[in-house]
């Protein structure tokens, strides 16, 4: 996971949205909910349940893996983090906040997963909630294939 912090104001703004939301339903607010919290809130790549487990344990934080599924399941329904499912894959997650809009290609080959925005496909979708008369929250729109980059460095030996 690379590292990308948002910037102080809105890293404060994001964290009592969380703390509200936790009070709100009589839900402690723990060291380690914390530290799921700020650890997701610290990279702005997409991660599974299982790479953020570890780097907590890395970071030698007393953390359950049942902790870090609950916590990313509660950060998802307060509408901080996404959750996406990318073919038969674990399910990555991505932070949501100060979230700018983009779509996925994801190779079949080396698994590798590359973002994109455009412009036309939110255009797309005004014009399709016009034409319904439908109100969209948010849209996933994920393409699959093969990269073909000779070189390519998240391609295994065996892929």
């Amino acid at each position: 996971m690379k590292s990308s912090p948002l910037p102080k104001e809105q890293l404060e703004v994001v964290r009592s949205r969380y703390l509200d939301y936790l009070r709100e339903r009589n839900l402690r607010q723990t060291q380690e909910r914390l530290s799921v919290f700020e650890e997701v809130y610290d990279t702005s790549d997409h991660f599974d349940a299982d790479e953020l487990f570890l780097k907590l344990k890395q970071q030698h934080v007393a953390v359950s893996r049942a902790t870090v599924y609950n916590t990313l399941e509660l950060l998802v329904d307060c509408n901080l983090v996404v959750r996406h499912q990318f073919g038969n894959k674990q399910a990555k997650y991505e932070r949501s906040y100060s979230f700018w809009q983009h779509d996925h290609l994801i190779c079949e080959e080396c698994h590798h997963l590359f973002e994109f925005c455009d412009p036309r496909i939110q255009s797309i979708r005004e014009m399709v909630a016009d034409i319904f008369q439908f109100d969209i929250s948010r849209h996933s729109l994920n393409m699959y294939g093969q990269c073909k980059r000779e070189n390519c460095e998240h391609r295994t030996q065996d892929a």
